[in-house]
């Protein structure tokens, strides 16, 4: 199968590397030092137990336009980063290309092909203008949710933290749902790459428990610089973490989605995760923008609309988006350094 991996950082970098070394033709969309690491030593990927790979035979570019048609286009970049490159995305299709966009939180999508009084509405949060909506043919698309953690190490190299799991779902059933060949067909490339992939039958439903931890975790996290441990053991941010969550809930049972977990399991989860840092406090460490409007801003944009409050989570919103715009301002990082 031909792929094309267009952002190739931690969890793209993971995809394209296992995906080259399983025989696909993997073509690479990176920049910076990281594509000049690539295109001289291939891809290098350290997996959560030490074991190493390095896939050498995957094509790097900078230019989308260059990698021409593929059977299957992988979005790896965040949330944000979606809109840039929309204009170069044809280049990538033929007939029957599929996308897979592995962004966290509420997805441009979420209303396409949804049915109801919400269909076709615009997240604003995560496409304020439209324009990814009106760019990309949502019968392309094929909903997945990341759960594995990885990072960029060094500028060619990815380290790999823990999980292996891409649920995939087709956006409705029209588009034969469990039984579309393409959506097997992502599913069985994703897990002959060594990962798990399951097809689900509410994609949607499985976006809403990934994205239960990411909007209370990664800005509690990166507002007290902690690990998701710290967050859980400490019982005012747990409290604080329940709350959110529980408005989130909310949420989402307006919209008719139901969670197969409750939130004390979903908190013991990410307890047992120990001392990881989220995605948001690596961002905010790094200087890198933080991606924060996917991941909160959406859920205080979906509770407006289906007029559930949500007090707790646009608390926490205000003060991490000033935070992203101090950092932004005064081009600064913000990392916690040892007392001497």
């Amino acid at each position: 199968m031909k792929i094309c991996v267009v952002g190739a950082g931690s969890i793209g970098g993971l995809l394209g590397v296992k995906l080259a070394l399983a025989g696909h033709d993997v073509t690479l969309i990176a920049r910076g030092p990281n594509l000049a690491a690539i295109r001289a030593n291939g891809m290098k990927l350290v997996m959560h137990d030490g074991a190493e790979f390095v896939a050498r035979n995957v094509k790097a570019t900078d230019r989308i336009r260059e990698a021409g048609p593929q059977d299957l286009v992988i979005l790896g970049m965040k949330a944000h980063q979606v809109e840039p490159v929309v204009d170069d995305l044809p280049a990538l299709m033929q007939d029957d290309t599929v996308i897979l966009p592995m962004q966290n939180g509420i997805p441009w999508w979420y209303f396409q092909r949804h049915g109801g009084p919400h269909e076709g509405k615009i997240v604003a949060s995560v496409d304020p203008a439209g324009r990814i909506a009106a760019a990309i043919d949502p019968k392309r698309l094929i909903g997945c949710v990341v759960y594995p953690a990885a990072e960029i190490a060094a500028p060619g190299v990815i380290r790999h933290i823990e999980g292996e799991r891409f649920p995939v779902g087709e956006l409705d059933a029209s588009m034969g749902g469990l039984e579309s060949e393409r959506v097997k067909a992502v599913a069985a490339t994703l897990v002959g790459a060594g990962f798990k992939s399951p097809v689900l039958p509410s994609i949607r439903s499985e976006i809403w428990l990934k994205l239960w931890g990411n909007l209370t975790f990664n800005p509690i996290s990166a507002l007290t610089h902690s690990t998701l441990v710290d967050i859980c053991q400490y019982p005012l941010t747990r409290e604080l973490a329940r709350k959110m969550m529980k408005e989130a809930e909310d949420v989402a049972a307006k919209l008719g989605v139901a969670f197969r977990v409750d939130i004390d399991r979903r908190i013991a989860g990410a307890e047992k995760v120990g001392k990881h840092k989220t995605s948001m406090l690596q961002d905010i460490e790094a200087g890198r923008d933080p991606e924060i409007d996917a991941l909160v801003g959406a859920v205080i944009e979906l509770g407006n609309t289906v007029g559930v409050p949500v007090a707790h989570i646009e608390a926490v919103y205000a003060m991490v988006k000033l935070l992203g715009r101090t950092m932004k301002e005064e081009k600064v990082y913000v990392r916690a350094h040892p007392i001497i």
